[in-house]
């Protein structure tokens, strides 16, 4: 151990960068270019061990099977587990082959999901557990406080980013909630540039309180977009999405959907995203297998066009509130102007 030093990239670059890329190269793993912190042990300038970081997943582990059998693994996690706590995350997720599940298990991960080719473990042992939890509490304090929809049959899902909060959204809703006895909408709470998780939540809790069959949650971090979920330990990069996706689904399917009774999902069409185009396919080819309808509703348009947060932030960016006017609600019309008209970033009132 004497003769091996540790290397800090944040992250690296250059000639350091294609040192790193070779390596997993030769352990048969690609370079994630979503990373901002890696560390690697040296023995005489020559990588032996690796690992990374990108917010709260862990990426990029590998040991030479040369130096295997000699705790290089524990040496790697204890880094990498060390600059998370200093930077204040203490629940973090790891995305491996299933077949290197006995290693991580063995470094305090535990699986949360595990399909052919991905695996999902987090630092927690009960983690997705207490979420179900949490979600089960919300769903029945929302049922004592709201009014069940008659007329609906189906317990439906909508999963959605609200960056910003649009009318296509609360159309969207609207419609899906006109078919449910009650209707489950999870925010997605993976941070955004645009606004901040509780930001997007508040505005969604403002612009849906009068339709008293919404039960609303976060999602933590047990339902993310499948376009974030690493691919470096994938060859079949051509059908990479496509498994991420599969992931996805049965984390909602088996835990999710079978903990509170969703029996159908929504989502808008997706005439201009190919990415969310391709996982709605998913969707509309997994759910079903799992006793889950899925119901595509088309998305609200003004003047032909489709109302669109991207759309949102794009006129926002170039200074042009007007527009937002057919887009937006009042109060989220208001709240975004408080938010950006006075310089990008800048928070004139609070939530």
């Amino acid at each position: 151990m004497s003769n091996w030093r540790e290397r800090i990239g944040t992250p690296f670059c250059g000639k350091e960068r294609e040192e790193l890329v070779d390596f997993l190269r030769e352990q048969d793993l690609d370079y994630d270019e979503q990373i901002n912190y890696t560390v690697v042990l040296l023995d005489d300038d020559q990588i032996i061990a690796t690992g990374s970081s990108c917010g709260n997943i862990l990426k990029c582990i590998a040991v030479s099977p040369d130096y295997q059998g000699q705790n290089l693994m524990g040496t790697i996690m204890t880094n990498l587990i060390s600059h998370l706590y200093e930077n204040g995350i203490t629940h973090f997720f790891g995305f491996t082959k299933p077949k290197n599940k006995e290693i991580f298990c063995n470094m305090g991960l535990y699986p949360i999901a595990e399909t052919k080719n991905i695996l999902l473990l987090e630092n927690r042992r009960n983690g997705l557990k207490k979420y179900i939890e949490k979600l089960k509490k919300e769903t029945k304090t929302a049922m004592n406080l709201g009014k069940a929809n008659e007329a609906g049959r189906e317990i439906g899902a909508i999963i959605a980013n609200c960056n910003p909060f649009t009318l296509g959204h609360r159309y969207l809703i609207e419609q899906a909630a006109k078919e449910c006895e009650w209707l489950h909408i999870f925010i997605l709470s993976e941070e955004q540039t645009f606004l901040t998780t509780r930001e997007r939540y508040e505005l969604v809790k403002k612009g849906v309180a009068d339709i008293s069959n919404i039960i609303l949650h976060q999602t933590s971090d047990y339902l993310i977009s499948p376009v974030v979920f690493p691919t470096y330990f994938i060859k079949d990069k051509v059908n990479a999405f496509t498994m991420n996706c599969k992931l996805d689904i049965q984390i909602f399917c088996e835990n999710i959907a079978n903990e509170l009774g969703i029996t159908r999902r929504f989502v808008g069409s997706e005439p201009a995203c190919a990415v969310t185009s391709q996982y709605n396919l998913c969707l509309k080819q997994e759910l079903p297998r799992n006793g889950i309808m899925v119901t595509e509703l088309e998305r609200k348009a003004i003047n032909g066009a489709v109302i669109s947060a991207s759309a949102v932030r794009k006129y926002i960016k170039n200074g042009q509130f007007e527009p937002l006017e057919k887009m937006l609600s009042k109060e989220v019309l208001q709240y975004l102007k408080g938010r950006y008209e006075n310089g990008e970033g800048e928070r004139s009132f609070n939530l």
